[in-house]
């Protein structure tokens, strides 16, 4: 029997964002041979009429988009709240991506930070957040991918296989400099753990080194001068209320101002397609 193929996730709320979400899951999906499944959140009281009208507006949505863009489209719909049930679904699938469309960071959410950031967290699958249609439909060429003291660094490394495998991406390291001997050792460590596998995935990457100053910021002025298609970055673990009040640097990368897509992967992420492209590395 054949195996269902795996599934690109993007969540659906009807906006031009989404849209846009769905248009870069196009172009992945036609390098990768995933399906695209349109996830749309209801709310648990839903009425039974306004549950019908929904169903019905995605059935006609699924069709047209299909046709328009000859790839296969699924849709499901979920109860619950967006903070949670994108990554249940997409978890529950084992999903490869979700590509998810945002406003950046407006209103309340300067408060009570990125609602993406908070959507992302709880999944087990990596995400891509968009703010724009692609550019085209020809592959990511320019990837940035910051590398620093934190453990968490080596989980990007297999999405970084990933997308070099299939969009023969250049890698850019961009790398934090400091003058502290245990950091710069860590961030060492990380660099040459990266390298290891891109050279053993025949994947293109150059070395930049990081200026001084606020590693978001620098990340995404560096992505700007090179015209990036994607910054590729690692949530922080065991992130918390008080980082969403400050601004874990996340959120403002994801954000950004030049409206760079990212792609944020969760440390432990689950990579199923690209096992076997690590050498026996991770789980």
């Amino acid at each position: 029997m054949e195996e269902p193929k795996k599934l690109i996730v993007v969540p659906w709320d009807f906006s031009h964002v989404a849209e846009y979400a769905l248009a870069h899951a196009v172009k992945i999906s036609r390098m990768v041979g995933n399906d695209i499944c349109l996830l749309h959140i209801v709310d648990t009281g839903i009425t039974p009429k306004t549950y019908a009208e929904k169903t019905a507006q995605l059935k006609r949505l699924v069709e047209e988009n299909g046709k328009k863009y000859n790839v296969p489209i699924v849709y499901h719909i979920s109860k619950g709240s967006i903070f949670s049930a994108i990554a249940d679904f997409a978890n529950e699938k084992e999903a490869n991506l979700v590509v998810m469309g945002t406003h950046g960071m407006k209103g309340m959410q300067k408060l009570t930070g990125s609602w993406a950031l908070k959507v992302i967290v709880k999944s087990k699958i990596p995400f891509i957040v968009v703010q724009d249609p692609p550019a085209d439909q020809e592959r990511y060429h320019n990837i940035v991918f910051p590398v620093d003291f934190r453990g968490e660094n080596k989980e990007k490394i297999k999405m970084a296989i990933f997308m070099g495998k299939y969009f023969e991406s250049k890698v850019h390291m961009l790398v934090s400099v400091s003058t502290d001997r245990y950091i710069l050792r860590k961030t060492k460590t990380n660099l040459n753990f990266a390298i290891k596998y891109l050279i053993q995935n025949n994947i293109e990457y150059e070395i930049h080194d990081m200026p001084k100053g606020k590693i978001a910021e620098q990340t995404i002025d560096f992505a700007q001068k090179i015209n990036a298609d994607l910054i590729l970055i690692v949530t922080t673990k065991n992130i918390t209320f008080a980082d969403y009040m400050v601004g874990a640097s996340e959120q403002y990368i994801i954000a950004n101002s030049s409206r760079i897509p990212v792609c944020c992967v969760n440390p432990k992420a689950s990579f199923a397609s690209v096992g076997q492209f690590m050498g026996g590395w991770g789980s």
